[in-house]
């Protein structure tokens, strides 16, 4: 069954500024519900149907979301979503509809307050803890807030936004009379969710900025469930008893979908902790007994050099996403763990993963097939499908799609129905697909196509290099050549003869011209907040 966003059920806000912004009809991708459970009601609330519905079930005793400093049962986090709902509707009088900005790192207070705000019948607006005010007002503006919730400690960028006029209201700041903490002690009451379309947009997120320049992605209530339906479900097979953790900040759909939405829907746990590095999360997965893991490539590298001084026979399954995951990082981990990694490609604009392979369906290299509800195949440059074997544009449809805010880049993230996704992807015979590079990372030199990502894999199997990065560099003679942006393991010395002892690792390696022939060692690489290369930055340097 397919879904014309011509059949928008009449909204429940009575602030028309999301329905308004969404895209021309036909610029809307396909949108497919052919699995049952992909069928949601007409009117629908999905913090409702995931909270309200627990009780029901019999999950009001059960822990819910664990963070440094408390644990909240089912029961709890409810009662704590419903106060902040009132707060939002009845202090502040804000109308359904209205989007509120959000700004914290992961705790049971940030989840808190992104649940409620979409309880409330508003539109969530979650920002990276590390944006800074320049960037925070783009978004603030793009997406016309009319109130934040922001934590005490990240109030200083907010303050500098420039936009004063905007109702403030502070989180994780009990001592203060005017903080949300106190306003919620005035409304012990439930709240009964308004009346809401089930794609009514609930959620803008902003894209991780890997290109420089974020766009805002609209989500309606019942996409939110829709990846709670798809790959958890089919793919990670998430159970009740299960303990979730990981690194994605909650204001990244990758987080958003792992770390809450999906322990809500089976009745399992989330463990959300503010700051982590590799060695603190294999010592919480010890701690908390955790069994599910999401983090990304580089994370899961360092951690299995760390995994033997901790005891994980808890974890059964590690996803990975957020960018590709090189052979290096699977076999490293599968040694050190005895995991396969579930891999997985997403968007922003899918909100979640929408390709992956777990368990005996993993292929070596493949990123995996389509999570059942959506649909996969790889495009040429004139938009016509290509068989086996030809590298070309990934495209896809489901239950989710791409529906940016006011944006004109729409319509090149959609045709004919399909969402592009901006990588280079091949498919096998057996509908198996595997990552090339993204379509603006591949290097052309001298003639050859040459993907970064193969070359930076060859790179991470040299026992002296701890990330790398490739990009192609202008180059009279060439058109662009290859360059590897390296960082080195501790001891190993940045020089030329370390340079071309990688150069010469890479020749024997993959076919000799995809070989770097710049090679720069930083001390780090430039990465969004949720661990993405910026390669844009990169290429920069390189021009």
């Amino acid at each position: 069954m397919t879904d014309a966003c011509a059949a928008l059920h009449p909204s429940g806000y009575a602030d028309g500024f999301a329905r308004a912004n969404l895209p021309p009809p036909g610029e809307w991708p396909d949108f497919l519900f052919d699995l049952p459970e992909l069928q949601y009601p007409a009117r629908l609330n999905c913090v409702a149907e995931l909270l309200d519905s627990a009780s029901l079930r019999g999950w009001d005793g059960r822990t819910a979301l664990v963070g440094a400093r408390e644990r909240l049962t089912y029961a709890q986090l409810r009662e704590r979503v419903d106060r902040i709902a009132h707060v939002l509707r009845d202090d502040l009088g804000l109308a359904t509809g209205s989007r509120v900005l959000l700004r914290g790192a992961n705790c049971p207070m940030m989840a808190a307050c992104i649940l409620a705000v979409i309880k409330a019948g508003c539109i969530a607006v979650p920002t990276m803890p590390l944006l800074r005010a320049r960037e925070l007002g783009v978004i603030a503006s793009r997406a016309r807030v009319g109130a934040v919730l922001c934590a005490a400690a990240l109030r200083g960028e907010v303050d500098a936004m420039g936009q004063g006029a905007l109702p403030l209201v502070l989180f994780d700041d009990p001592a203060s009379s005017d903080g949300l903490e106190a306003r919620m002690q005035r409304h012990p009451e439930p709240f009964a969710a308004p009346d809401t379309a089930a794609d009514d947009v609930c959620l803008i997120s902003f894209t991780s900025g890997t290109t420089g320049v974020p766009k805002g992605t609209m989500h309606f209530h019942r996409d939110l469930l829709a990846i709670c339906d798809g790959f958890p479900r089919h793919t990670l097979g998430a159970r009740g008893h299960d303990i979730f953790i990981g690194t994605p900040p909650l204001a990244f759909t990758f987080g958003l979908g792992g770390l809450l939405l999906f322990p809500l829907r089976v009745g399992a746990c989330a463990v959300l902790i503010e700051k982590l590095s590799p060695e603190t999360l294999l010592a919480a997965i010890e701690q908390h007994r955790a069994t599910v893991c999401f983090t990304a490539p580089t994370f899961y590298r360092q951690m299995a050099q760390l995994a033997p001084r901790f005891d994980l026979r808890c974890l059964s399954r590690s996803v990975s996403a957020g960018e590709a995951l090189p052979n290096a990082t699977r076999d490293a981990w599968r040694a050190a763990t005895g995991l396969e990694m579930i891999d997985g490609i997403g968007a922003t604009e899918m909100l979640h993963i929408f390709i992956s392979a777990a368990g005996s369906e993993v292929r070596p290299g493949a990123t995996g097939k389509p999570v059942p509800g959506y649909r996969a195949c790889i495009l040429d440059h004139d938009g016509k499908q290509v068989g086996p074997g030809v590298i070309g544009r990934l495209a896809v449809k489901g239950p989710t799609g791409c529906r940016y805010l006011d944006d004109p880049r729409q319509r090149d993230y959609v045709v004919d129905g399909w969402n592009v996704t901006g990588d280079a992807y091949e498919m096998d015979a057996d509908g198996y697909f595997y990552y090339r590079s993204r379509l603006d990372d591949m290097i052309i030199s001298a003639g050859y196509n040459i993907a970064g990502a193969e070359v930076e894999e060859a790179l991470l199997h040299h026992p002296a290099v701890a990330e790398c990065g490739v990009v192609g560099r202008a180059d009279d003679e060439r058109g662009q050549v290859v360059e590897a942006h390296v960082v080195l393991k501790p001891g190993v010395a940045a020089s030329s003869e370390t340079a071309v002892d990688l150069q010469e690792f890479v020749k024997a390696r993959i076919a000799p011209y995809k070989y770097p022939r710049v090679v720069r060692f930083r001390e780090q690489l430039p990465r969004t907040e949720t661990g993405k290369l910026q390669r844009f930055k990169l290429r920069s340097d390189a021009a």
